[in-house]
């Protein structure tokens, strides 16, 4: 079975500093390519929803191969959604 890509985008920002990493709104990523890329806090508070989507889970309460999750840093406060990209597989 072929997993599928995983696109990670930003979405919103709630916090009242500026992103540390300097993320802005729009901004994605490809979990299997651009890991170097985001922010280590926001791929560790994402990584258990990327493991439930990519092998077939799905979070309750959110869309069906989507999830909304939360970067850590209480001042920053980015918002990342999580999509199967349908189109491709690895």
């Amino acid at each position: 079975m072929k997993r599928p890509k995983i696109k990670i985008t930003l979405i919103e920002q709630k916090g009242k500093m500026r992103c540390h990493r300097g993320h802005k709104i729009g901004e994605h990523f490809d979990f299997d390519n651009d890991r170097g890329k985001l922010c280590p806090m926001a791929m560790h508070a994402g990584f258990p929803y990327i493991d439930i989507l990519r092998y077939g889970g799905q979070i309750p309460g959110q869309a069906k191969g989507t999830a909304v999750f939360c970067c850590p840093d209480v001042g920053t406060i980015n918002v990342f959604k999580i999509e199967i990209d349908k189109e491709e597989t690895m």
